[in-house]
């Protein structure tokens, strides 16, 4: 039985997984809870165990800059739509995308999965050069946020590092017209917040986008340190069947009427109304039924010069992950 640790953040979809219900064959797997900022930084600096959640724009940025240490498997833990990552000053003068040509915009750092999805959104959906914005780059809360990996920045692209401020700071100063973050800053959700998005009706932009583009935004996958995985091979597929399996659980529970597994009201309606938008399986794995959705986000990244260089999402994953067999 091989022992391997897994950091992953306390979702539904996992949770049968990291309790030890569902145990991945040959595979005597520790899970450590916690959130994903914390997994993200120890595991990108210091490597402390051997599978880890991880930042989509990280782990494709150190693909992309030939880093052998990791690899992935083609489980997301976490996807998002980001329209509702952008966060603007309530009677300021950005009101609609259109108003941050020119703008000075913030955020904690420019690899970072969610921003590269809300950058695209502005370029191609709104029609909004990232040229054309002044961006800056520090801690949301606290300053002196740490950028582990480092961007190519593209020609044109101005980027800078305040180190002695935050970000929600100097948007409450009018030092930033916008914001864009994967976690609301704290002071939006006060009474009387100055603090809103940019979309108010988020939901119906972000669905719109969806019916026009095919994209539900991936923003984690799961890598695997590359040593162990080329020692044991194995391990790509048997740990996705697990995800799969504890996913299929977590459906199961959400389909049943008969108890509230959520605190919400109405909470049995979630599935079906994600799965009349998404497809049957609202949340897929694996690289086919998210080819359209990976491309898109690795075109994004090269031109932001997240990454170094053009991606498919076949240089992702190791090829035992890619297909399965069929009966």
């Amino acid at each position: 039985m091989l022992e391997l640790t897994l950091a992953i953040n306390d979702y539904d979809h996992v949770r049968d997984l990291a309790c030890g219900k569902v145990r991945p064959e040959g595979i005597d797997l520790r899970c450590l809870t916690m959130s994903q900022e914390e997994i993200f930084y120890r595991f990108t600096a210091f490597r402390e165990w051997e599978v880890s959640e991880l930042s989509l724009a990280k782990y494709a940025s150190l693909i992309a800059g030939g880093d052998p240490s990791l690899t992935a498997i083609p489980v997301f833990p976490s996807r998002m739509f980001r329209h509702s990552a952008i966060y603007v000053r309530e009677g300021g003068p950005v009101r609609r995308p259109a108003d941050l040509r020119g703008a000075r915009v913030g955020l904690p750092e420019w690899v970072v999965t969610a921003g590269v999805y809300a950058r695209a959104t502005l370029a191609h959906e709104y029609d909004v050069p990232l040229e054309t914005i002044s961006w800056y780059q520090a801690g949301l809360e606290q300053p002196g946020r740490e950028q582990l990996v480092s961007p190519r920045l593209p020609p044109g692209i101005s980027l800078t590092t305040v180190p002695d401020r935050t970000l929600v700071d100097m948007l409450l100063a009018d030092d930033l017209e916008a914001i864009i973050a994967p976690r609301p800053p704290a002071r939006f959700s006060d009474p009387g917040s100055p603090i809103v998005r940019l979309f108010r009706d988020f939901r119906a932009v972000e669905a719109d986008s969806f019916r026009a583009t095919g994209v539900f935004p991936i923003m984690h996958v799961v890598a695997v340190k590359r040593d162990v995985y080329d020692a044991h091979p194995w391990i790509g597929p048997n740990l996705m069947a697990a995800f799969e399996e504890a996913k299929r659980r977590s459906f199961q529970r959400l389909a049943d009427v008969s108890a509230s597994w959520l605190p919400i009201p109405w909470s049995f309606d979630c599935l079906p109304e994600a799965r009349s938008l998404l497809g049957e399986d609202p949340w897929p794995y694996g690289v086919a039924p998210n080819r359209a959705t990976l491309s898109a986000f690795l075109g994004f990244a090269f031109e932001q010069g997240v990454c170094a260089r053009e991606l498919e999402p076949e240089d992702l994953f190791p090829p035992s992950v890619q297909r399965t067999y069929r009966l």
